[in-house]
């Protein structure tokens, strides 16, 4: 049976971190080391949150903060699949869990179109962080193409009602959004009733 209590205490220790005043960029310092620390065992997601679409990649909401603070979520990858160019006006943190993930960065320039930076890969373990005005814009991919790849974010708001954007690569046309979740449903994290019937 799968035990979402590496979940329930990284949700815990996180929600400390805003306990402490810390600055935004203090907690995404420290919160990397405590997202590294959930993706580093694959054996807490409920397979529920792991469901690949066959047409889209899917992002499913494992707990929001109540002041919406910040939100954890999983994206979950059929093979092949790509976002389009966008952005999210929050920082966030990317944790490899399962599979590999490709990153396309992007600047604007100076005529409001785009220009490719850099590509990296993300690898199971890894984290990766972003923020608004230094690595916002980008095309995120399932790296491989015979199997789902499952990512955890982490994002300094409730991501799925943040009013977004993505962006045509050749002309930079904006399109608002606002991404919503893919399932109705989160995690139980606080019934501890099935940890007391398994001891």
């Amino acid at each position: 049976m799968t035990s979402i209590v590496p979940l329930r205490e990284f949700v815990t220790r996180f929600t400390a971190l805003f306990e402490r005043g810390l600055s935004p960029s203090a907690v995404q310092q420290e919160g990397s080391s405590l997202l590294r620390t959930l993706v580093s065992k694959d054996d807490w997601l409920p397979d529920v949150f792991a469901v690949p679409n066959p047409d889209r990649y899917s992002q499913y909401l494992l707990h929001c903060d109540p002041l919406e603070r910040f939100s954890v979520v999983s994206f979950v990858w059929g093979p092949g699949q790509t976002t389009p160019l966008h952005d999210h006006r929050v920082w966030g943190l990317i944790g490899m869990l399962r599979g590999r993930e490709s990153e396309t960065q992007f600047r604007r320039n100076s005529r409001g179109t785009f220009e490719r930076v850099d590509v990296s890969f993300l690898e199971e373990g890894e984290v990766a962080s972003l923020e608004p005005d230094v690595n916002d814009y980008h095309v995120v991919a399932n790296a491989l193409e015979d199997r789902a790849s499952v990512s955890i974010h982490v994002y300094g708001g409730n991501i799925g009602g943040v009013s977004r954007a993505v962006y045509d690569i050749e002309t930079g046309e904006e399109r608002p959004f606002i991404s919503g979740y893919s399932s109705g449903v989160t995690p139980n994290l606080w019934d501890r009733s099935l940890n007391a019937k398994a001891a």
